[in-house]
């Protein structure tokens, strides 16, 4: 969701200028600075903003830069001005007081400083939205450019953990009979062979290695994984469905350590975890 575009226009010794940026934010917090004499056009521009680009924290700046000759805005009425200083110097005399700041009271008198409204016309505000649109271009252009960026990532971290996953398939299957083994050592060892039931021990050992089983996992894995590829290929904003993804993906290589019993499965289980955690780190950039 971070985004950066800049656009400017110069029109008869005027320079109109608009610059958008974003950061990540769940949703779209827009805040946008026109210039006073264009302040009727917000609610227009927030609206246009609103639907080009859907989340992120937006700041929207739009500048109009004027030649001095046409620059207008404070005129002071220098009459006025020195007639109010002239009258408070005579009182400040007749009173004896010691004040130095006449001058400053006198500006601050009725109609001594007169604002002059900035004057625009329909074809100042074409220029404006013109490069408005220009910026909002260049904004999405370095968006779209970034998401790219960010596809060939996520992609990578998919497959990152597809490859632990067919490391976990191959040393899955040999598992089962070193728990066995294991379980028949021990008992051996501690009870003696011959007073072990082996039917008894045989359920109880069927019946422990099911809740071993991964054979769920492994499937809803893969296929949250193959997913999430399709998601991201999809050309609609699809990060927060990613991130839900994300959170099964993650949900099944837990269930899927906590069941592992095996020091090497379990040292993949960290590898899909660790690709896993820069998956939802780049998912906050993705709309």
């Amino acid at each position: 969701m971070t985004g950066y575009g800049l656009a400017s226009t110069d029109h008869q010794n005027v320079k109109f200028a608009v610059e958008i940026k974003s950061l990540n934010s769940k949703f779209l917090e827009l805040s946008l600075k026109l210039p006073r004499a264009f302040s009727e056009k917000e609610l227009f521009l927030r609206n246009v903003c609103s639907k080009d680009i859907e989340r992120g924290k937006v700041n929207v700046s739009v500048n109009i830069e004027r030649s001095d000759e046409q620059l207008k805005g404070a005129q002071i009425n220098a009459a006025l001005l020195s007639r109010y200083y002239k009258q408070l110097e005579a009182i400040n005399q007749d009173l004896g007081a010691n004040s130095s700041n006449l001058l400053q009271a006198a500006l601050n008198f009725p109609d001594v400083v007169n604002y002059t409204d900035e004057e625009v016309n329909e074809a100042d505000w074409d220029i404006l939205y013109s490069t408005f649109n220009k910026a909002l271009q260049e904004f999405n252009r370095f968006r779209e450019d970034e998401g790219r960026v960010l596809k060939t990532d996520l992609e990578l971290r998919i497959k990152n953990i597809l490859s632990f996953f067919a490391q976990v398939e191959v040393l899955e299957p040999l598992r089962i009979p070193q728990i066995r083994a294991r379980l028949n050592q021990f008992l051996e060892d501690n009870v003696g062979k011959m007073n072990v039931d082996q039917n008894r021990l045989e359920q109880e050992l069927i019946y422990y290695i099911d809740k071993l089983d991964i054979t769920e996992e492994k499937i809803r894995l893969k296929s949250h994984c193959d997913y999430f590829i399709e998601t991201l290929k999809s050309k609609d904003a699809n990060g927060k469905k990613l991130g839900f993804i994300s959170q099964e993906i993650g949900r099944e290589i837990n269930t899927m350590g906590a069941k592992a019993n095996d020091a090497q499965i379990q040292q993949l289980v960290v590898g899909m975890k660790e690709e896993l955690e820069k998956i939802k780190e780049q998912l906050l950039n993705v709309l």
